[in-house]
């Protein structure tokens, strides 16, 4: 894999306790990926820990604007590197390293210009609990019934995207419904797509930062109120 192939990008919001790990994880695994680290409006030393980390690009916003302003951050700076794919990529631990050579070899040997993850096909690891998948498959459902797209799972955080080919890709939905709008620009753009296994993995670090079943819930419904307001 060439260097500058891959940007690795990485909305980080309150995650001091964890956000280095994670990043020296990728850093090893990866070592010819770059990562962008975003960091969010974090109240808490956030900031200090990623600046910390050696041999990362470290974007911040003032205040807190949300996961999907933060992957649009780190996507226009991949852009600027001159990157042809962004992975987007958890800062909480829930998602691994392990699975970005498999989607990238996906998304090259198919030609593809989006590869999303799914934790409900086969072959996939989860520990999601069964209510948080009963709403997360209700998501996907009135997703499919808006956009036409048909997933398995609609609100997946781990994709690889070709933004080389994309130059239009971009996300304006500041919070968690951005999952939805990068399904909107799938279908708008006519972007080939393909879903593909992979893990997700619930800590009870992450359960507590917002990966509880009230959160799938509130996802649910910022989704039904963003299509109304559409």
């Amino acid at each position: 894999m060439n260097d500058k192939q891959i940007a690795i990008v990485i909305p980080v919001y309150n995650e001091s306790q964890v956000v280095k790990n994670v990043i020296e994880s990728l850093k090893t695994k990866k070592p010819n990926d770059i990562i962008i680290a975003v960091n969010d409006g974090s109240s808490d030393n956030s900031l200090d820990v990623l600046l910390s980390i050696k041999g990362i690009y470290i974007l911040s916003h003032d205040v807190n604007l949300g996961q999907g302003a933060a992957l649009q951050t780190g996507i226009a700076m991949a852009r600027k590197l001159d990157c042809k794919y962004v992975v987007t990529f958890d800062s909480d631990g829930q998602h691994s390293s392990d699975d970005i050579q498999p989607f990238f070899d996906e998304i090259e040997s198919k030609n593809l210009d989006i590869v999303m993850g799914s934790r409900f096909l086969e072959g996939s690891t989860s520990n999601v609990s069964k209510i948080k998948k009963y709403f997360l498959k209700l998501s996907t459902i009135f997703t499919l019934l808006v956009s036409g797209v048909k997933l398995s799972d609609s609100h997946n955080g781990f994709r690889i995207i070709n933004i080389r080919n994309n130059p239009k890709f971009e996300l304006r939905h500041n919070g968690m419904s951005h999952a939805s709008e990068v399904i909107d620009l799938v279908k708008l753009l006519d972007m080939k797509y393909m879903e593909k296994p992979c893990t997700i993995t619930y800590s009870d670090y992450s359960m507590a930062k917002g990966q509880s079943v009230w959160n799938s819930i509130n996802i649910v419904l910022e989704i039904f109120i963003q299509r109304l307001t559409k």
